[in-house]
């Protein structure tokens, strides 16, 4: 979508934060999830987690933006992989069924407008 006007850092140096939420009501779909504080503190690890990502050094990707598929290591063909319909079926009806918060819905976060990529199909 940045080919129309949707921000995405892709030039630049990034880390993966992790965080639980902190109960706000974006985050309990308006407050219809209850938050048990008798269970806090709330804990989350992680197994096995490995990061499948460019490098970004001394101001160039480690990843080929022009790369095909086939040139692509397998490490990096991620980056270039684009979901056929069927996929995107798939991901509809997991977004559909499962998704709990679409800041694309979150008029209050919002008052100006919604960001331009929630317009776009």
């Amino acid at each position: 979508m940045e080919s129309f006007g949707v921000p995405f850092p892709k030039n630049q140096p990034m880390r993966i934060y992790s965080s639980l939420w902190n109960a706000d009501d974006w985050a309990t779909r308006g407050g219809l999830v209850k938050t048990d504080w008798t269970q806090a503190p709330f804990t989350a690890s992680y197994r096995n987690f490995n990061a499948d990502a460019c490098v970004w050094s001394n101001g160039a990707s480690s990843c080929k933006s022009n790369a095909s598929p086939s040139s692509a290591s397998t490490n990096s063909a991620w980056f270039s992989q684009e979901m056929d319909s069927a996929k995107q079926q798939r991901l509809k009806w997991v977004q559909k069924n499962y998704m709990i918060y679409n800041y694309c819905n979150d008029a209050k976060r919002f008052p100006q407008g919604l960001p331009p990529e929630c317009n776009m199909s």
